[in-house]
């Protein structure tokens, strides 16, 4: 394994165990190369008044300003090396969680850092996955193994954190599964609030990712028998779901707040932050001003001028939906007038995190949902972020629908799509399988083998798509595929329209093409899908495989800033044990006039560029995102459900399939 790549696996295990080297309040002193660094900038003050096994949270802006300080310190660093050196100097001062945040965000923003890879958030923070319960049995077995033995195991799963008493219990599978949480951890990472990422249409992709994030949330309820997510639209009336974690946190054996049933939100008035006390109807003021904003068709910016709302500009001039999605996740930097539009999503998780303990007065822990790599256990971040997606759909709503002229290509005719699966036309088989992890490089089990940890997970049979198409142009073209999957029926098992479907259906795949003249065969893995990550990186396996010499070679999609996507383990939705009918949507659209012009170097990591966009480069489709349901259709494309598929078709560019996907309740085996 390359030297950079250990220095790095180094400084993210047992962050919390390791021996401080300094003491009390004394400036930090650390030696970086031969020069010896001692100044009143390097004493982080904002970072180090964040105690540690604490909460940590990106949603907090205090929090937000500290991890600044911390990341812009290790970005002087000018190579893994100085970077360590920095890491040791300050560890035992810090939040743990504050620590492994700027130390991941540094090593992917470094272009100098870029061959080497994170491991996985999961063995860093085993306990923000695991229940105390469980990590307390994984200790126990520990201390009783025999001491030669490799490897201590426990398992942990179908039964997740609760009993199917309650209905939303029944998606505990989907919403505490280790791959989704990683990956929103990952996302906000890769796309933090105030610490001025300036990546391409960010606001954008804010928004894309969460709608396609309900959307799936939605096809799994529809598999369990649940009604899709209703908003948290009435913060006047209870929070009717509670939910109680039984995890701590940072590793901390601190309990994260639990919430009862039926609890309301209420005016923060915390002091623990460092945050102004806010009102319920503050949020209310807040959304109220960016609800006028896209009746009226401008935002107001911090000089008072009006800046138009729409997304039929041309690139890289900002869309509408960017600077909506800018406004509402209140990035401080990027925001056109934050001072007015408030800090609505982030204060919006406080809030809702506080509701069991807005004034502090009982001295409990936010709940989970106050931070990214937790929040989406909770049934109420999903609730959230439906009222969330609601604002950015009413300015959708704002929008023509695409033309005929937008929507087709007429040299193109999609003949046929299906989707194979072990010799199986147009059925899919979703079951578990198991992941190992090993915990005793986030905790100390005072053990000497392994701890390993064995998470237990939805996973499906690797299925690809077969795809015939014609090319009626007498030379080559270049095309862009954009795959979709819905579910076909509604919770009262009616066949719905696609003015009903629209907001369901979830991007399976897009990726260009060259279609040469005459019939075209297109074959595609699942694996090779445009949202998902397949690799989460153990310690281990980033100690067995070698650093590639050039992090940007072709065919070269292990060690770059990925990491963040979909996981690919969750790609489908459960289905049910009878079957269940989906639908497949495939369209065909020009990549002349898709394409974005990309830097060179834009080829280092495009991995999941569906929901991460490219490091240091534009986002790779030109077209709004979650096009071309990310408005409502034309009027000849939604009438009756018998009638829907018909219409559709009318486009010779698109092409629709019925396959039905049926839950083994079984082990997967790939």
């Amino acid at each position: 394994m390359a030297t950079e790549q250990k220095q790095v696996l180094d400084m993210f295990q047992r962050p919390f165990k390791r021996q401080s080297q300094t003491t009390g309040d004394r400036p930090i002193v650390f030696e970086v190369g031969t020069r010896v660094a001692d100044s009143p900038t390097q004493t982080l003050s904002l970072a180090r008044s964040i105690p540690k096994g604490v909460v940590f949270s990106m949603f907090v802006r205090t929090h937000r300003l500290a991890a600044k300080e911390l990341c812009d310190f290790f970005m002087e660093a000018n190579n893994v090396s100085e970077l360590s050196q920095r890491a040791e100097a300050v560890r035992g001062n810090l939040n743990e969680k504050l620590f492994i945040f700027a130390l991941s965000f540094v090593i992917i923003r470094k272009e100098e850092m870029r061959s080497v890879r994170l491991p996985s958030i999961v063995e860093i923070f085993p306990s923000m996955f695991v229940p105390v319960i469980t990590l307390e049995e994984m200790e126990q077995r520990a201390q009783e193994s025999i001491p030669d033995q490799e490897v201590v195991v426990t398992e942990y799963g179908l039964e997740f954190s609760s009993t199917h008493l309650k209905p939303e219990h029944r998606v505990a599978y989907w919403r505490e599964d280790y791959g989704i949480n990683a990956h929103h951890w990952h996302w906000h990472l890769v796309y933090p609030v105030d610490l001025g990422v300036m990546r391409d249409r960010k606001g954008e992709l804010f928004y894309y990712m969460h709608q396609q994030m309900l959307a799936r949330y939605d096809m799994d309820r529809l598999s369990v028998s649940l009604n899709r997510v209703q908003k948290l639209s009435n913060w006047r009336l209870p929070i009717s779901d509670g939910y109680f974690p039984k995890l701590t946190i940072n590793n901390s054996g601190q309990a994260w707040g639990s919430r009862q049933d039926n609890t309301l939100m209420q005016d923060y008035k915390r002091n623990d932050f460092g945050l102004p006390p806010t009102d319920v109807s503050e949020l209310e003021q807040w959304h109220s001003r960016i609800m006028d904003a896209i009746h009226q068709g401008f935002l107001v910016d911090r000089e008072g001028k009006q800046i138009k709302l729409s997304d039929d500009v041309k690139l890289p001039q900002k869309r509408g939906i960017d600077l909506i999605g800018d406004a509402v996740e209140a990035d401080s930097i990027i925001s056109l007038n934050s001072p007015f539009y408030g800090d609505l999503h982030n204060m919006g998780h406080v809030v809702i995190s506080a509701s069991h303990d807005p004034d502090n007065a009982h001295m409990e822990n936010l709940g989970v949902m106050s931070d990214t790599a937790t929040a989406m256990r909770d049934p109420v971040f999903y609730r959230w972020h439906k009222y969330i997606d609601d604002i950015f759909q009413e300015y959708k709503l704002t929008q023509p629908p695409y033309t005929l002229e937008e929507l087709s290509l007429s040299s193109v005719e999609v003949v046929s799509v299906d989707v194979d699966s072990r010799n199986k036309k147009n059925q899919l088989i979703t079951g578990w399988n198991t992941q190992d992890f090993e915990a005793s490089r986030g905790l100390d089990f005072n053990a000497n083998m392994p701890v390993m940890v064995q998470l237990t997970h939805l996973d499906h049979n690797p299925f690809h798509y077969n795809i015939k198409l014609v090319n009626s142009d007498k030379l080559p073209m270049e095309v862009t595929v954009r795959i979709f999957m819905a579910p076909k029926q509604n919770e009262r098992g009616v066949d719905m329209n696609l003015m009903e479907q629209r907001l369901l259906w979830a991007e399976m795949d897009r990726f260009t093409q060259n279609l040469k003249p005459g019939p075209n065969h297109i074959l595609r893995a699942s694996t090779s899908s445009s949202i998902t990550n397949a690799n989460d990186f153990t310690f281990r396996d980033l100690e067995q495989q070698p650093v590639p010499n050039d992090p940007g070679a072709d065919g070269n999609t292990l060690f770059n800033f990925c990491g963040c996507g979909w996981p690919q383990h969750m790609l489908l939705p459960r289905g049910k044990q009878e079957g269940m009918p989906f639908q497949i949507f495939v369209m065909v659209t020009d990549w002349a006039q898709d394409k974005v012009v990309q830097p060179i170097r834009a080829r280092n990591c495009s991995a999941a560029a569906s929901f991460c966009g490219i490091l240091d480069a534009q986002y790779p489709d030109s077209r709004p995102m979650g096009f071309p349901f990310d408005r409502l259709p034309m009027p000849m494309i939604f009438n009756r459900p018998l009638e829907r598929t018909r219409d559709l078709t009318r486009l010779s560019n698109v092409g629709m399939q019925d396959i039905t996907i049926t839950f083994s309740n079984a082990q997967i085996t790939k």
